[in-house]
């Protein structure tokens, strides 16, 4: 296990319920730096269908995994997680496997065809789990396991508009609940809506410059597909590209990364939706059932550390001025816990697991337990 990632500077939270479209102007400090964490790949945070899951074996200790029990993998993806789970639990533990992507749950439902009824594959967000959960009588859990990761397999592919370097449609939503294309987001911002997009979600530090194109390339009937896009985005941002974050790799990054990047958790409302499962997490498992989470950048990281350290009690007062470390909060004015945390720091993945799979690098793994 490694040791906690570095968050930026601690600013307030504000639980934004949309992702898109901040006021035109406002470009404060209230998103974290989107690839602080991540490796350099097309996007800062990557899983595939054709690995090992990341992580696998801290989540199923974290999760305390036992046979009998009943979980949710509220992102299970190629199934990966889910498997393992299921194995773990044998002979007669019982899984809930959701995701939203039809494509990624088709490949998950033929992963775990083999554990039979043990096995309950569901279309859906995570953030509605509270409902799926009630829905099929499964509530509450012993367990819940998100990967906020974006599988490769979904990133590399052209039709789905995630990537660069497969033109496909301006398109980047992960399911059928998404409400608008990227296109569309894009048609529906004016440009300093679009930079404020652009520089929150993806800390593209020349946001206004790339909006302006964008905007302009829209106007000229130039933003065709993907390709387009890309082309438009690297001649604003101009040079060869960026280097990757700093410690993981020398390699630079496609100088579009970040703006497709934010338009896709903007698109999706990536943001939001983990604010609305970190609101109700506790409700889904039983008194000493567990929540475990593993994101891959600190936009997610930040807002995971920060609710599950409430749960615990662990509220903190304002920074002092000048720095420092802030004054504790009087006894009085702490909650009592409603968890328990079970990772103090974010558990990083071990390096034999990175010199097998080095895309699992940006990985933060932390868990709670419920105490009442």
């Amino acid at each position: 296990m490694g040791h906690e990632g570095q968050l930026e500077p601690g600013t307030d939270e504000r639980g934004e319920k949309r992702a898109p479209a901040p006021q035109p102007g406002r470009r404060g400090q209230e998103f974290a730096h989107v690839s602080e964490f991540a490796h350099v790949s097309e996007f800062a945070h990557v899983s595939e269908f054709a690995h090992v899951s990341v992580l696998l074996d801290e989540c199923l200790e974290l999760l305390a995994v036992r046979p009998a029990g009943r979980y949710a993998d509220g992102t299970a993806g190629g199934g990966g997680h889910s498997r393992a789970i299921l194995e773990r639990a044998a002979p007669d533990g019982r899984l809930l496997a959701v995701d939203r992507d039809p494509e990624a749950l088709a490949k998950a439902r033929r992963v775990l065809e083999p554990f039979g009824d043990r096995a309950r594959v569901v279309q859906g967000n995570y953030d509605a789990l509270p409902d799926i959960l009630a829905n099929e009588g499964w509530e509450p859990v012993d367990g819940v396991l998100l990967d906020l990761g974006v599988s490769s397999w979904q990133l590399d592919s052209g039709e789905r508009g995630f990537s660069f370097r497969s033109p496909g449609p301006i398109d980047m939503r992960m399911g059928p609940d998404a409400d608008r294309s990227a296109l569309e987001l894009i048609e529906s911002l004016d440009e300093g809506e679009l930079a404020d997009v652009l520089y929150q979600l993806g800390q593209e530090r020349k946001s206004r410059r790339v909006a302006q194109a964008i905007k302009r390339a829209l106007a000229a009937g130039e933003l065709g597909d993907t390709a387009d896009l890309a082309r438009v985005v690297a001649g604003a941002v101009g040079g060869k590209g960026r280097k990757g974050a700093k410690g993981l790799s020398s390699k630079r990054i496609h100088p579009a990364t970040r703006t497709f990047q934010a338009l896709r958790i903007a698109v999706n409302d990536e943001l939001g939706c983990l604010d609305r499962f970190l609101d109700r997490a506790l409700e889904l498992v039983r008194v000493g059932g567990r929540v475990a989470i593993i994101a891959f950048h600190s936009l997610e990281d930040r807002r995971v550390k920060q609710r599950f350290a409430e749960l615990a009690g662990r509220q903190t007062a304002p920074p002092r001025s000048g720095g420092g470390p802030p004054p504790p909060l009087p006894i009085g004015d702490q909650a009592p816990p409603r968890a328990r945390l079970l990772t103090r720091k974010a558990v990083m993945p071990s390096e034999a697991e990175l010199g097998a799979n080095p895309r699992a690098r940006s990985a933060r793994l932390r868990a709670v337990e419920r105490l009442r």
